[in-house]
């Protein structure tokens, strides 16, 4: 199993999913504020706030916290954040990719490389694993949303280039150009989606026992509760059995 697609349930289990979500909004609020920056605060104008206004509804984020992210930037309030990626690898040579939105480049750049350092893993140059990875759209839906054969028509009509169904859900994948329009036509077929976003999806994966497993939720986890830090992808890859002993 792909156990990077699974890292939300690995931290459920955790019990740390009031704190996963105080964070989880606030890192929404910052997407949806330098989004409305950037463009038109109208999200019907403006494609990347659009599916930012989307990620957080699907994240069940606040009508009014979403509301006071777009006056945020309507207003001219909050810092101007730069958007940097890093590039690094874990314990076992996974690779891991970290975005970031900072008002500080100093700041964020000793911030990730320290925590890189401290949990067995080290940062590396732009470029060095995101050969590793695809940009791409991910679309999520609940089985509810209908059968995989179901799914997969409607993917292939809406411009999807593949299609991931499992025990858990529809995970559909298309070009990252594409993710807003696929995923307008996706909702009218199948209605709303659980999740909407730009991913980097693995072309290569790296296989994990248990013990480098719980090494690298190490660095993941600390490298996500870095505020600057807006998402972490890894490549890594386990068996059911590892991931049920997590």
């Amino acid at each position: 199993m792909a156990g990077h697609s699974k890292w939300a349930n690995i931290q459920h289990r955790k019990g740390r999913q009031d704190a996963v979500r105080a964070k989880l909004f606030s890192k929404l609020s910052k997407e949806i504020t330098v989004a409305a920056k950037m463009g038109d605060p109208d999200p019907d104008k403006n494609p990347r706030l659009r599916l930012a206004v989307k990620e957080a509804k699907s994240q069940s984020m606040p009508k009014d916290n979403i509301e006071r992210a777009i006056k945020k930037a309507v207003g001219g309030e909050g810092d101007n954040y730069e958007e940097i990626r890093y590039e690094g690898y874990g314990p076992n040579g996974v690779a891991v990719i970290v975005e970031a939105m900072t008002d500080n480049r100093n700041r964020t750049a000793s911030n990730v490389r320290s925590t890189f350092a401290k949990n067995g893993g080290n940062l590396g140059e732009t470029g060095s694993v995101a050969f590793m990875f695809e940009r791409k759209g991910e679309i999520v839906y609940a089985l509810s949303a209908g059968d995989a054969d179901t799914v997969m028509m409607a993917a292939i009509e809406a411009g999807a280039e593949d299609v991931e169904s499992s025990d858990e859900d529809h995970t559909i994948y298309c070009a990252d150009t594409d993710l807003a329009e696929v995923s307008t036509a996706l909702e009218e077929a199948l209605g709303e989606s659980e999740s909407t976003k730009l991913v980097w999806k693995p072309a290569t994966t790296t296989e994990l026992d248990l013990a480098a497993m719980e090494s690298l939720m190490k660095l993941v986890e600390a490298l996500e509760d870095d505020d600057d830090v807006q998402r972490v992808t890894t490549n890594f890859e386990a068996s059911d059995e590892v991931m049920a002993q997590l």
